[in-house]
């Protein structure tokens, strides 16, 4: 079945695949932060490295279910991808307006779906833990230091590295995206920029990874939950977004140029 040049059916199967990929994300990411952050869990004061590892961990493992889809799992994977010229998206679906608001859409509805189970894992720690701080920062990502403009400098940042170098080694298959990679490469970036680039921000790199465990947060009945912290959320939305777009503009014409020097 065809919507102008859209398989329907394809891109049915690509959203079920993000929907999927991303909760698994969401579920480990936020998963180890619980872990770490909620007192009387075993993984209390894991410190930071290990949620680093946990969060590369994670998308290990929704590249893995995600695997049909190209595994984007990000808005700004699929923004960068698009930026780049990319023709086609996960089961040869062509990149277009419907299958970009689909794959965004699912990474979203994933991102929502994984915190919620996150947080009916962790619940007795939920209800335990004193300080509302804690708790939100299982769902989202908050500044060390509170400067919108340097903190979104520093997404940007984090993201385009994410996005040109998944860019780069997508090049070699013709689904693109993160499953290109393999998912261990990509694991293993992700600890790598949490372990570079993730003090100042708490890396969100990704809008559906913050702002769906955000709304989560925000209408769960969570015990003395405190506030969802809207003033901060747009940062972790336009930084990766403005990341990954760069990523796409730059990779498109750049890395060709590098390939054929070789």
């Amino acid at each position: 079945m065809l919507l102008g040049k859209v398989n329907v059916d394809n891109l049915g199967l690509d959203f079920l695949s993000e929907v999927v990929g991303t909760a698994m994300l969401i579920l480990l990411g936020c998963g180890v932060v619980a872990n770490v952050a909620l007192v009387k869990n075993k993984g209390n004061n894991g410190g930071f490295l290990m949620v680093n590892f946990g969060w590369g961990l994670a998308v290990f493992a929704g590249v893995i279910v995600a695997y049909n889809s190209g595994a984007h799992l990000n808005p700004a994977v699929t923004l960068g991808l698009v930026a780049s010229g990319a023709k086609e998206f996960g089961l040869g679906v062509p990149v277009s307006f419907l299958s970009v608001i689909v794959y965004i859409l699912g990474q979203f509805i994933g991102a929502i779906i994984g915190a919620v189970v996150a947080w009916a894992a962790h619940k007795q720690h939920f209800d335990d833990e004193p300080e509302p701080a804690n708790k939100l920062g299982v769902f989202s990502t908050g500044p060390a230091i509170r400067s919108y403009g340097w903190n979104v400098v520093t997404e940007i940042i984090g993201t385009f590295v994410l996005v040109f170098v998944v860019i780069g080694f997508g090049r070699q298959s013709p689904g693109g995206g993160l499953a290109a990679l393999g998912a261990l490469p990509v694991a293993l970036l992700v600890v790598g920029i949490g372990a570079s680039l993730g003090g100042p921000t708490g890396y969100a790199i990704n809008p559906a990874r913050d702002l769906g465990p955000r709304i989560a947060h925000f209408f769960l009945p969570i015990k003395g939950k405190g506030k969802s912290d809207w003033a901060y959320s747009w940062v972790p939305v336009v930084g990766p977004i403005i990341g990954g777009v760069l990523a796409g503009l730059l990779a498109g014409p750049l890395l060709p140029i590098i390939a054929m020097a070789k």
